[in-house]
Order: C-alpha cells, then sequence, then structure tokens
C-alpha cells in the first residue's frame, strides 16, 4: 500500500483521486485509521477502489492499492520523497536528528553487513548464539519436565537476546536489554502518533534513557578495542559527522530497527504450526529429510541452512508475513505527479501529499494456507490480478531500491530460530482447543503486528532430535 500527504487539500480538482475526509473536522479518519487501520483500508477501498485520498488529522493521504500500479511510483525519486516523513518519526519516537545522513550512504554501509562473506558470518554467529541461548534456558531441566511460558515472549525474548549478542558489543545485559526494550516497544506506536497518557509519556522517557544508558559502547568511554557491528556503526557516525550524543541515540534506532520483528514474526509463524497440525507436520516432515551432520546441542553448531533448502519451510514463512506483515510505504509529494494506472487512468497527485500498497490477491485472504507459497515442492512466486501477473504480490521486505538490506539476515535468523525449537524442544499448547490471540491493531504499519494477547504453550527438551 502506498500513501501522499498534502496539507491544505480541501477542494477535489480535475483528474485527482476520490476525496474522503470523514465527518470530524480537521481529524477526518484520524481516530478509526488509528485503531485499526487494515479494517478501515479494507471499506475505503470497498467504497473507492483501488486509489482514494483520505484526510487523516489534517493532513490528506492518497492511498494506492493496486500492485499493477505500484511501478508508476516505486523508483520515483524526483517528484516523490521519503527522508522528511521519515526524519520527524525519527525524531518523535527515539529523539534523535540526523540530518547530514545521506539514505544512500547508510543504505551502502548497511549492505557492507547484510551481504556477502559478512552476511555469511553474521548468520553462523546467529545460529551459535541461539544454540547457547536455548541450552542456557533450560539448563537444571531434566528431559521429562515441561515448562510453560507464554509463545510471544518465548520467541520475542529468544531471537531479541540472540540477535543482540550478534550485533552489539557488551555480552553481559543481553536479558536486562531485553526487557528493557519490551517497555519501549510497548509504546511505541503510541509515541509515533503522539497518543501517550501522561503516565506513558513519563515511562517511556524513562525507558528510552535507560535504555541509551544500557547501549552505551565502550568506544564512546574510550576503551574498546572490539571489531563488532556496533562499533563498525559507530565509526560510520563519526565518519558522518554525527556527535557523540546523537551516536548513542542512534543505536536505540538500530536497536529496534534490526530486533524488532524476527521476534513476532517467529510466534506467528509457530502459532500458525501448533493451531494448523497438517502444517505443522509437513513442516517436520521437511526438517526430518535435512541431511544433518550433528544437531547437538553439546557439539559446535552448525547452520543446516547453508546447504540445504526449505522450501515448505519458506512458504510458511511467506505466508506468516503476508498476514502479519503490516508494511506501509509512505512518500511525499514533492513535485507535482501524474500517476498512470495499470486500466490507463491517469491521475493527478498534488505536491505535499504521501503512497502506500496493500495487494488483495490470494484466495480466501484471511485464511492461513501454510501451502499457498508452494508449487511443486518448490516456491511459487507466479500470481495474478485481472489477468496480469503481478510483480509486486506480497512486499513484507518493501520493494525496488527501497527493499530491506537486513531481509536474508532476518529471514535465516527465523528459520534457524524454528528448526532449532522444533529440533531440540517438545513444543505443544497447553490447551489444545487453544486459538492464536487477534492482532493488536494500533501496531499498523510499525513492522510486524503483534498479538493483543499470548498463546500459553509448553515444552521440554528432547530426549534425542531424531524424535522430531
Amino acid at each position: 500500500m502506498w500513501g501522499f500527504t498534502c496539507p491544505c487539500q480541501t477542494q477535489l480538482q480535475k483528474n485527482e483521486p476520490p476525496l474522503d475526509k470523514g465527518f470530524l473536522p480537521w481529524l477526518g479518519h484520524a481516530l478509526e485509521f488509528g485503531k485499526d487501520a487494515a479494517k478501515f483500508l479494507s471499506r475505503m477501498k470497498d467504497r473507492h477502489g483501488d486509489i482514494f485520498t483520505i484526510r487523516v488529522a489534517g493532513k490528506y493521504v492518497t492511498v494506492l492499492l493496486d500492485p499493477n500500479s505500484f511501478d508508476g511510483v516505486m523508483n520515483d525519486t524526483v517528484c516523490l520523497d521519503f527522508t522528511r516523513s521519515r526524519n520527524q518519526v525519527i525524531q518523535r519516537i527515539f529523539s534523535l536528528q540526523l540530518p547530514s545522513i545521506k539514505p544512500s550512504a547508510e543504505r551502502q554501509w548497511m549492505e557492507q553487513h547484510f551481504q556477502g562473506l559478512n552476511l555469511s558470518k553474521l548468520c553462523g554467529s546467529m545460529n551459535s548464539n541461539l544454540q547457547k541461548l536455548l541450552l542456557s534456558d533450560q539448563s537444571g531441566c531434566s528431559p521429562s519436565e515441561w515448562r510453560q511460558d507464554g509463545l510471544f515472549n518465548l520467541c520475542y525474548s529468544l531471537l531479541f537476546r540472540a540477535g543482540y549478542l550478534t550485533l552489539f558489543e557488551k555480552r553481559d545485559n543481553a536479558t536486562e536489554v531485553y526487557n528493557e526494550f519490551r517497555k519501549f516497544d510497548d509504546l511505541l506506536a503510541k509515541l509515533a502518533r503522539c497518543s501517550l497518557r501522561r503516565d506513558e509519556s513519563k515511562t517511556a522517557k524513562l525507558s528510552r534513557e535507560r535504555l541509551w544508558e544500557l547501549l552505551t559502547p565502550e568506544c564512546l568511554r574510550g576503551n574498546s578495542e572490539s571489531n563488532s557491528w556496533q562499533q563498525s556503526y559507530h565509526h560510520f557516525l563519526q565518519k558522518e559527522g554525527i556527535d557523540a550524543e546523537m551516536q548513542k541515540k542512534a543505536l536505540l534506532l538500530q536497536l529496534w530497527t534490526t530486533q524488532c520483528n524476527a521476534g513476532p514474526a517467529a510466534f506467528w509463524l509457530l502459532g500458525f504450526l501448533l493451531t494448523h497440525p497438517e502444517a505443522m507436520e509437513a513442516v517436520k516432515s521437511e526438517i526430518r529429510g535435512l541431511t544433518l551432520q550433528d544437531t547437538s546441542l553439546q557439539r559446535p553448531p552448525i547452520n543446516p541452512l547453508e546447504a540445504h533448502s526449505t522450501p515448505v519451510l519458506d512458504s510458511v514463512l511467506s505466508e506468516t508475513l503476508r498476514l502479519t506483515a503490516a508494511v506501509m510505504i509512505r512518500r511525499e509529494v514533492v513535485l507535482d505527479k501524474v500517476l498512470q494506472m495499470a486500466n490507463g487512468q491517469e491521475y493527478h497527485l498534488r505536491r505535499g501529499t504521501c503512497p502506500q500498497m496493500d495487494p488483495q490477491i490470494h484466495q480466501e485472504p484471511q485464511i492461513f494456507k501454510y501451502d499457498r507459497f508452494l508449487t511443486d515442492r518448490k516456491m511459487k512466486d507466479t500470481f495474478y490480478k485481472d489477468g496480469k501477473r503481478l510483480k509486486y504480490y506480497t512486499m513484507p521486505w518493501g520493494a525496488g531500491s527501497n527493499i530491506c538490506v537486513g531481509k536474508e539476515f532476518a529471514v535465516t535468523a527465523i528459520k534457524q530460530f524454528v528448526i532449532l525449537l522444533l529440533t531440540h524442544l517438545d513444543l505443544e499448547m497447553c490447551d489444545p482447543e487453544d486459538k492464536l490471540p487477534l492482532v493488536n491493531t494500533s501496531r499498523y504499519g510499525f513492522g510486524m503486528l503483534q498479538p493483543d494477547g499470548d498463546l500459553q504453550v509448553r515444552h521440554r527438551l528432547k530426549n534425542t532430535q531424531n524424535e522430531i
């Protein structure tokens, strides 16, 4: 889904998308949009079609929902810009200003770490940290002893701490950072929308300041000789002329960017498997077929994903992200633009407006189907709308020149986690009749959706990995 914003669009002009102001002066549709954006946009699509403009808190957002028309805005860097709106949100949430950093320079730095040999090293370190944490968390438990936990907490905690140990410099405060991060993350959407209550505002401020302190690397204290990913980021900020105070704040932004999605994604994926036995058996069968040299937690860790394809697990992950990755791609129109739709119709977008994408191109789109992205035991990448093959049939990682640089690292981490968990633990719902919790709709637009509640599970170490 794409969206475009104009502060003063009082009257509809020729060839502009349908305008829906809502009933509330100035606010327009802000309350409904903030409460459940997906439901609201679906209703607007039914009313107006694949492109329309809505008023949201004094601004006018043009929403584009036709995936066949995305190329018209995907790579336009002349009329469309995302820098200013991104910087405003970063300032609001993280109290951070990085005006001197060009997005292209930051992306180039990230590509050095999340591609090629450096990516392979990060994935290996992540796999090692996941195994160590899984073993550590199960220490003191006999194989027959069940432990109960919320699935969301189990997934988020393990993946967050492993990711933190992989990318950040400090090694002894991962649990404390995770607990403080969860307090901050719970209030992040309200921070972005300036809708915090007074007590919530105080909690968010204290949590943010505590995280700044916990994340401050030794290099800012003058006594670090490490060669960590965090140290490299510190050098990049120095090179870009960022002062020490903003460097400290920028680390929280990077912590959120790198760690906020994998845990929730793993929760939904395992939740779907636990509530869909056929899907669970298909994934376990695929894992059993992996030719692992040694999966023992007591031996040096290996990464089976380096040598084996996992089309079933890939399909389950793609279907999970299709259902729960609430991505909004925002742009601001800095020059008037004529957008040509796939059906040949043209619309005028005024300077000052912002585009979002939300393709609805699958049969029974609200239903989880583990094999939706499978065909002949291979990943399916052919989907159609209105008889036309789609270039953008699912976009959890963005698209085009702005696709997420860390996509491969994140995908590998989630798959490593799922394989490790299902290989080494017996995992089941405490109540076999339980259902997945509903999504927290207020998180729409801030990465992976999170559940409104948790799914209670119990787990124990397997006697042998052959039991999967």
